[in-house]
């Protein structure tokens, strides 16, 4: 199948083509027929397939008809976490773009507001915005939504992730109700769902894998290694293999900073990313990192899906994430749209629970490779793929009959017969014959037949031989 069976016009084909894209992924195969009849969409697949495309390419033949935006104003709206995915999503659909007259702004946080403010003032037809910076537009009157058309929701689980729940319900309330909605993600995750119900009406579900699913393409292994060993296993592996371009995730900020200042010492070229930085140097580390002035990249999850780089050939996880979803999005950084990559992780022994949580995340025990030199003094045990499934206990019922191994029936008192019931039927005979004072004439009742019972007992008994 090629872009032109999917029903684009000839300008975006074009586009596509020069790109280097001539058949469709999975994901746009799907999407794009779809999103052009107008139906809203609910998609999920791995990254590096293609998402984008799939949905800014009938965004823009949409929009392509109709009336310029007014002052203030905005078509289309689409939501991204992080800053580095709303500025790669825009330099997409600015590409897509480029032989249309339509104009696409983005705006994210970290970054000064007022120049931002200046160009919505004429209107946009395409606004990527992040959660945040889009309220606080809204609150300086920059922006107001009465002309639009189409909302995208890109990445939706990692905005949930991210605790931009009621930043969304916010926004919505600014929504007209008639709108396209279109919510991309990576995996179907019950919170998805739920947030799917209440924005979407009856939506087109798509799905082109298996529920956390890693990519066929990216190769994956472990190092098991002390904790203390991971930089200088890392240096050992970066020499060995001669990396031009390593992408690796670490758990903390205060990580990132101390592995590029080890880096640095040995005089390779690296930089960070992380949530202290400043939007121009994140910005700027990308831009050397794409362009090949550094080697390694070291990047917290918060940039987990903001990098978007063709070719990337591999990505090391310095430590496992604490959210082991955010593993699948980690190594889709490499083996994208088709291309191989390989996905090393260095686990020491106190990630144990998490490399357990992964596999079984992925339904796949990972391979490991021992280091000549830096094996662990902390053995990594080997986890198990198998989880014991205790079955649950049968409550016990009161007054429960079950059979016992002759055949017969008994009660669930452990053999002895039910006396219960019939002492209850005899007292409540005699309850009726005394009327008052029930309780004391059974204890009488109770303690009469005892005494005679004992005197009948004596006349009877047997004398003993030694009396």
């Amino acid at each position: 199948m090629s872009f032109d069976a999917l029903g684009l016009i000839p300008e975006l084909v074009t586009v596509v083509s020069k790109q280097g894209y001539d058949t469709p992924s999975p994901i746009q195969a799907q999407a794009i027929p779809v999103i052009l009849k107008g139906q809203d969409v609910m998609a999920a697949a791995q990254t590096g397939t293609g998402k984008t495309a799939g949905f800014a390419l009938p965004l823009l033949q949409r929009l392509s008809t109709g009336k310029k935006a007014g002052s203030n104003q905005a078509r289309s709206l689409i939501l991204a976490p992080t800053r580095e995915l709303a500025a790669q999503v825009g330099e997409s659909i600015k590409t897509y773009a480029q032989h249309t007259s339509l104009r696409t702004t983005v705006v994210y946080g970290g970054v000064k507001i007022n120049p931002q403010m200046q160009r919505l003032r004429s209107g946009t037809d395409i606004l990527v915005a992040t959660p945040g910076r889009l309220l606080d537009l809204v609150n300086s009157n920059a922006i107001s939504f009465k002309e639009l058309e189409i909302l995208v929701l890109d990445e939706a689980d990692r905005m949930l992730d991210m605790g931009f729940i009621h930043d969304i319900s916010s926004i919505m309330e600014l929504l007209p109700k008639r709108r396209q909605t279109l919510m991309f993600s990576a995996t179907f995750s019950p919170n998805i769902r739920h947030l799917g119900t209440n924005l979407l009406r009856k939506p087109v579900e798509i799905s082109v894998n298996k529920h956390n699913e890693t990519a066929t393409t990216v190769e994956q292994w472990i190092c098991p290694v002390d904790k203390k060993e991971k930089p200088e296993l890392f240096l050992h592996l970066l020499d060995e293999h001669d990396w031009d371009q390593v992408l690796v995730f670490c758990l903390t900020k205060k990580g990132t900073d101390r592995l590029v200042g080890f880096l640095k010492d040995q005089n390779v070229k690296a930089s960070a990313i992380h949530g202290d930085k400043p939007q121009s140097a994140r910005t700027r580390a990308l831009a050397d990192f794409k362009a090949g002035k550094i080697r390694v990249l070291v990047a917290t999850d918060v940039a987990a899906r903001g990098i978007d780089i063709d070719q990337l050939p591999q990505v090391i996880n310095f430590d496992l994430p604490i959210v082991v979803a955010d593993y699948i999005h980690r190594i889709g950084r490499t083996g994208r749209a088709g291309a191989s990559g390989i996905a090393i992780s260095l686990v020491s022994a106190d990630e144990f629970k998490l490399l357990t949580d992964i596999e079984h995340l992925i339904g796949r025990e990972l391979k490991r490779k021992f280091i000549d030199g830096f094996e662990p003094n902390h053995n990594l045990p080997q986890s198990s793929m198998v989880r014991k499934i205790k079955k649950p206990k049968k409550p016990k019922v009161k007054g429960q009959r079950k059979t016992t191994r002759d055949g017969s029936a008994q009660s669930s008192s452990r053999g002895r017969p039910n006396t219960r019931v019939n002492s209850k039927k005899k007292v409540s005979k005699k309850k009726a014959v005394r009327g008052k004072n029930n309780t004391r004439g059974k204890r009488k009742v109770t303690a009469l037949s005892s005494r005679k019972k004992q005197t009948a007992a004596a006349k009877h008994k047997k004398p003993r031989k030694y009396d």
